[in-house]
């Protein structure tokens, strides 16, 4: 997976709409290869993007969970502690 596609299920707040679209355009990115497509496909990719991003939402509002919301701030220390772990690690090999 693009590691920049983040988690947006379970979150309270829940993710936004623009979070979502996001998360659609890198994938769409990611699969078609292309950052900013030609005009000749510029259609087709803008498309794909609004088809994921709709079909995501669908997806996020229908699943469901017992878990506890996570917090955007508990996952951004989550993220950071495994980067600091990894890149410590890097450092001293």
């Amino acid at each position: 997976m693009c590691r920049n596609i983040r988690v947006l299920f379970n979150f309270d707040p829940p993710a936004t709409e623009a979070e979502i679209r996001d998360a659609s355009l890198q994938f769409v990115r990611k699969i078609s290869g292309f950052h900013q497509p030609s005009k000749a496909n510029e259609q087709s990719f803008l498309a794909a993007v609004d088809e994921i991003t709709h079909v995501s939402t669908d997806l996020i509002q229908s699943l469901e969970t017992n878990a506890q919301p996570r917090t955007r701030e508990q996952e951004i220390a989550k993220a950071k502690a495994r980067f600091s772990t990894r890149f410590a690690t890097r450092v001293s090999a």
